[in-house]
């Protein structure tokens, strides 16, 4: 047995079943050992940031990690993007990069890089394996890190000479570091606190905003009058008719500052301090009232589910029955991001995936399925565009029984736009949406805010799309997604509710 094999052997040993490849010469003995151990699915992406957003994405919703297989420094630097919006959704992912034989880094060849420098700032564990005995035990140390602290992308990086080399055979898990317990007298603190005529709030992030934790949250809510806030771009989120509805804090700051202005005691339960993205010119950066005081049921590396079901077990009365709402209504007439929004609140699948990429789009079509039938919400946590279409992949691949919506504008969808090859070569269940306003419509807003001069034609040019126009319904047909373009309401309803009727890909490009 090889090391490629060992390691193989050992990584489907720790429970990793799917690998989101694009490889290389120096990955060729892994992914021949995919064939000889023949238990985890490769799933192959024609670019690596599509592999590094399925990885994502499946996270997400399997609550485990898959594996990535990059080729050298240039594959990996090629995923950084949505390996940094998985960094920031803090969920479990193992990077399997090949490098050069130890022996021939002496020699500087093409591809030579400093595999380690390009991983450390979206990786925060990092281990380059010494030797092919060694290299299955690296494995089983790798999935261990990727389950810590909550969740977090670990990199190994596998020499050509340890995967070639001989290999004693499969090492044996290791068993992942359990979240840490919610210390009492935090818990005390924040009893307290909601008992003592705070303005309070609970801003919550991880398994608090699974249905579970949402439904405790909501007895919290009914016993102490504290408001439920999460993230603009929560990674995972439960919503729709009869699950318990949170706020989202807004993306801009001054709309920010005035959200959280009447709260005095914040409760962070699994999250971090809300900022906004960017600062911007006499605009505040710090979105907090003066004098807020914030407490930690939970850090982020904590189960926050588990905190809030406890807090909601300490409370007294907190029965919180939720008013059966109805489902939307059909649109007729305009046809506009808000009307999609109605159409899909009320046309989408029960149990649906919402991967979300939408930009300008995405607030319409999140009041839109505000009451559409019990679905699943996924953002873009780290602001890098492009993760829309992988994180579709991911997700249709973790929950194959479940309907995925991909919605995304068309310059983000631009940047992973081979995830659709994917799509089809994977048969998964994804409808994709496209929002074509043929412009990056959110860097337009941003040109006005920071108070840049008076933005001319050359300025405009770097933002617009139109020339040429993009045809998604042409790009998906040709990597082998059913497509159609809507430019009515009426259209747009009849291909949604197609989409939701029939298993498979498809895509809608909608012209606004």
């Amino acid at each position: 047995m090889n090391g490629a094999q060992a390691l193989v052997h050992t990584l489907a040993n720790c429970g990793v079943d799917v690998c989101f490849a694009n490889p290389g010469t120096s990955e060729m003995h892994f992914v021949a050992a995919l064939d000889i151990v023949g238990t985890i699915r490769p799933v192959l992406a024609l670019f690596e940031g599509v592999a590094t957003g399925a990885a994502d994405g499946y996270a997400r919703m399997a609550g485990k990690p898959a594996a990535t297989l990059l080729h050298l420094g240039a594959g990996l630097g090629n995923g950084l993007a949505n390996l940094h919006n998985a960094r920031r959704a803090g969920v479990p992912m193992l990077n399997i990069v090949g490098d050069h034989a130890t022996g021939h880094l002496q020699y500087d060849a093409p591809l030579t890089s400093d595999i380690v420098g390009i991983a450390r700032p979206v990786s925060p564990w990092v281990y380059r394996s010494l030797t092919s005995a060694q290299l299955a035990h690296d494995g089983a140390r790798a999935v261990a890190a990727a389950h810590a602290e909550g969740g977090q992308v670990a990199t190994l990086i596998v020499p050509a000479d340890t995967a070639w080399g001989d290999a004693d055979g499969p090492a044996l898990p290791i068993n992942p570091p359990q979240p840490q317990a919610i210390a009492p007298d935090a818990q005390d603190r924040v009893v307290e606190a909601l008992a003592g005529g705070h303005r309070t709030a609970l801003l919550m992030r991880g398994r608090a905003l699974h249905r579970e934790g949402l439904e405790a949250a909501a007895r919290i809510a009914a016993a102490t009058g504290a408001r439920l806030l999460c993230d603009t771009f929560a990674p995972r989120l439960d919503r729709g008719a009869g699950i318990p509805a949170v706020e989202r804090i807004p993306y801009f700051a001054e709309m920010m500052t005035r959200f959280l202005a009447d709260i005095d005691t914040l409760i962070l339960v699994g999250a971090r301090v809300p900022v906004p993205f960017f600062a911007y010119p006499d605009k505040p950066g710090w979105c907090l009232a003066p004098g807020c005081r914030v407490l930690h049921l939970a850090y982020p590396e904590q189960d926050s589910a588990a905190a809030v079901l406890a807090l909601a077990d300490r409370l007294p009365g907190g029965k919180s029955p939720l008013a059966p709402a109805p489902r939307p209504e059909r649109p007729t007439g305009a046809f506009n991001v808000h009307s999609i929004g109605q159409a899909m609140g009320a046309l989408l699948k029960d149990a649906a995936i919402i991967c979300d990429d939408a930009a300008t789009a995405s607030g319409a079509i999140l009041a839109g399925t505000a009451n559409a039938a019990p679905h699943t919400h996924l953002a873009l946590t780290g602001g890098a565009i492009g993760s829309g279409l992988p994180m579709a992949v991911g997700a249709a691949i973790a929950c194959p029984d479940r309907k995925v919506v991909c919605i995304s504008g068309d310059g983000s969808a631009m940047y992973t736009p081979q995830a659709l090859w994917t799509i089809a070569r994977e048969k998964l269940d994804v409808t994709v949406i496209i929002f074509a306003n043929r412009s990056y419509r959110i860097l337009q807003i941003e040109l006005e805010r920071v108070g840049a001069a008076p933005a001319g034609p050359m300025a405009h040019t770097m933002l617009d799309l139109s020339d040429p126009t993009i045809d998604f319904v042409g790009l998906a047909l040709s990597m082998g997604v059913e497509s159609a373009r809507a430019t009515t309401i009426d259209a747009f309803c009849d291909l949604f509710a197609g989409a939701m009727r029939r298993p498979g890909p498809y895509l809608i490009e909608v012209a606004i």
